[in-house]
C-alpha cells in the first residue's frame, strides 16, 4: 500500500495525529510525551489567538500499518506582509523511518502551500518562531530539557531526501556545576547591584495579568529585529503564559525598571521534564498534586529569555540583568539556556560569562514549494 495522506478532519484522523508520537516513541526512554490536551489547544484554531491571523492545516499519512506520519502546516500572512517573503512553516512533524512517508507528507503540504500563494516551506516551527523549534541535530545521548524540541538522528536525513536543506542553525548552553561556578569565579557578581535610578525586582504573581504586559512590551521591542520575529499580541502572550505559575516561581522572572518604566526583564524556568515524564502525556488533580511536591526539589535552572529595550541595550541594564541570573544561579546545580543564535552577541556574551558552554544543536530547514527545488538561505 502506497502512503496515503489525508488533511485532520474529523475526530479519527485527530487522534491519529496526536496520538502517533506515542506509538513512534514508545521505546524511547528519553522522549517527553507532550500533554496531549496541550498538543490538541495549541493547535485549535478556535482556541489560540496566534489562528486569528495565520491558518493552519495538519496532516497524517497512513500505510498498511496504520498512522505512520504527521505534520503542521502554517501560513501567516503577518509574516509575508512584514518580511516580503511568501513562506509558509511546518511543525509537528514526526515519521517512521520510512523516506516514502515523509515525501507524501510534504507533497501534500507543498500542494497546501502553493494553492494558498507560499513559494517556501521552512521548519521546524511548533507552531511558530516563539514555541519550540528546530530539528536536533546533535547530542542525542541526554533526554530533552524543558522547551527543547527532540527527535531521532534519522529525521534530519527524511528532511534532506525530502528535498530540504538547512539554513539556520542555532543552539543551547549548559554549565553543569553553575553554583560551583559562580562561587569560584563569580563572586563579585553574587552581591545585589545598586545603580541609581533603576530598580531591580521580582514578578509580582498577584497582578500577573499587568505584569506579563510589562513584559511583552518589553520583548517585542528588545527583540524587534531578530530573525523572524512578529510582535506577540497581548491575548497571544498571555495564551503562551498560561501555565507559567507551573514551571517558574516568583523569584525567577525579574524585571528591571528605570524611573519607574519596565526596561529589561530576565525570565528563568526550572527543567520540569523529568517531572512531565511521569504524566504519560496526560494530567490529573493528583499528578498536579505530586508534580506540585516534586517541582520544590529541582535543581536545574534554564534562562528563558532575556530582553532588553533597544535604547537601554548599552546601559547598566544587561549588567543589573546579570547580577540577577548570578544570584539565582547559585542555588542551583544546572544552568541552561533555551536556543540561541550566534549572531545574538549580548547572549554569547553573558553566556560565556557564566561559563555556559555549546551543548546541544538545532536546524532550521527550508524547501521551494513552486518547482521542487531547495530554496535559497533566507
Amino acid at each position: 500500500m502506497s502512503p496515503t495522506v489525508l488533511p485532520v478532519r474529523n475526530r479519527t484522523t485527530l487522534r491519529d495525529f496526536l496520538r502517533l508520537p506515542h506509538a513512534l516513541y514508545a521505546t524511547d526512554s528519553l522522549w517527553v510525551p507532550p500533554l496531549t490536551s496541550e498538543v490538541k489547544k495549541t493547535l485549535d484554531v478556535s482556541c489560540n489567538p496566534y489562528f486569528r491571523r495565520a491558518h493552519l492545516e495538519r496532516f497524517v499519512c497512513y500505510d498498511h500499518d496504520g498512522a505512520a506520519g504527521r505534520v503542521a502546516v502554517v501560513l501567516n500572512p503577518a509574516h509575508v506582509e512584514t518580511f516580503r517573503d511568501k513562506t509558509a512553516f511546518f511543525g509537528f512533524f514526526e515519521a517512521r523511518n520510512e523516506p516514502a512517508v515523509a515525501r507524501a507528507l510534504f507533497s501534500a503540504a507543498e500542494s497546501f502551500c502553493r494553492a494558498h500563494g507560499a513559494e517556501f516551506l521552512e521548519g521546524p516551527f511548533n507552531p511558530n518562531h516563539y514555541s519550540e523549534l528546530g530539528l536536533q541535530v546533535s547530542r542525542f545521548d541526554r533526554p530533552p530539557s524543558f522547551f527543547q524540541t527532540y527527535n531521532p538522528p534519522y529525521y534530519e536525513e527524511l528532511l534532506v531526501s525530502s528535498g530540504f536543506r538547512e539554513v539556520a542553525r542555532i543552539h543551547t548552553r549548559r554549565n553543569e556545576h553553575i553554583a560551583s561556578y559562580v562561587s569560584d569565579h563569580l563572586r563579585p557578581w553574587k552581591a545585589p547591584m545598586e545603580v541609581p535610578e533603576y530598580t531591580v525586582r521580582c514578578v509580582n504573581m498577584k497582578d500577573l495579568p499587568n505584569e506579563l504586559e510589562r513584559i511583552r512590551e518589553v520583548c517585542n521591542d528588545a527583540f524587534a529585529d531578530n530573525w523572524h520575529f512578529l510582535p506577540l499580541s497581548r491575548e497571544e502572550y498571555l495564551f503562551a503564559a498560561e501555565y507559567l505559575h507551573l514551571v517558574t516561581r516568583p523569584e525567577l522572572v525579574i524585571i528591571v525598571e528605570h524611573k519607574g518604566v519596565p526596561v529589561g526583564v530576565l525570565e528563568c524556568v526550572l527543567d520540569v521534564n523529568p517531572l512531565l515524564r511521569r504524566f504519560n502525556g496526560r494530567s490529573g488533580p493528583l499528578k498536579i498534586v505530586r508534580y506540585l511536591r516534586a517541582r520544590k526539589n529541582v535543581k536545574h535552572l534554564i534562562i528563558f529569555a532575556v530582553g532588553i529595550r533597544k535604547a537601554y541595550q548599552k546601559t547598566r541594564v544587561f549588567a543589573l540583568l546579570l547580577n540577577a541570573v548570578c544570584g539565582l544561579a547559585e542555588h542551583y546545580d544546572v544552568l541552561e539556556t533555551t536556543w540561541m543564535s550566534d549572531s545574538n552577541v549580548l547572549a554569547v556574551r553573558a553566556a560565556e560569562v557564566l561559563g555556559l558552554e555549546r551543548d546541544k544543536e538545532f536546524a532550521i530547514y527550508r524547501k521551494s514549494v513552486a518547482d521542487g527545488k531547495q530554496g535559497e538561505t533566507p
